[in-house]
């Protein structure tokens, strides 16, 4: 369970993270999907989600100063932002396990993609992660 928590907070951290300046996104109904392989010893099958959310100015504006949501025994190593871009590292350490995570996230105004690679320990061996992510505006909200 904690790679399943660890991919859950990446990637809800991803859309709206740390930002200098407001992410380059149109506001409106967008339509996400990530979807994650992993690459093990321990088989997991592929995962698809989509959601669906109504990102509003406001929220995209706010975006400039929010921040990747540190969890308990996780810690943010490097960050990069800007509006067309944001890219960063952290490692976490949970029960049974630690893991290092990367991702990166583009902004084109009308979409959105990025890529998340998390490599972890965990008493069932070693793990990689690679999560696709990507994102596009339906219409108004």
């Amino acid at each position: 369970m904690l790679i399943r928590t660890l991919i859950s907070a990446a990637v809800l951290a991803l859309p709206l993270s740390v930002l200098a300046e407001a992410p380059n996104l149109s506001p409106g109904e967008w339509e996400f999907t990530s979807s994650t392989s992993v690459e093990g010893d321990f088989p997991i099958p592929d995962e698809t989600t989509t959601n669906r959310e109504c990102l509003t100015q406001e929220a995209i504006d706010e975006a400039n100063t929010a921040f990747i949501q540190e969890e308990e025994g996780c810690e943010i190593l490097e960050q990069d932002a800007s509006s067309d871009a944001m890219s960063y590292r952290m490692t976490c350490v949970g029960e049974g396990g630690e893991a290092t995570i990367v991702g990166d996230m583009q902004y084109m105004h009308d979409r959105a993609e990025g890529t998340m690679r998390v490599e972890t320990t965990t008493p069932m061996g070693a793990m990689t992660m690679n999560t696709a992510i990507e994102g596009h505006r339906l219409g108004d909200c």
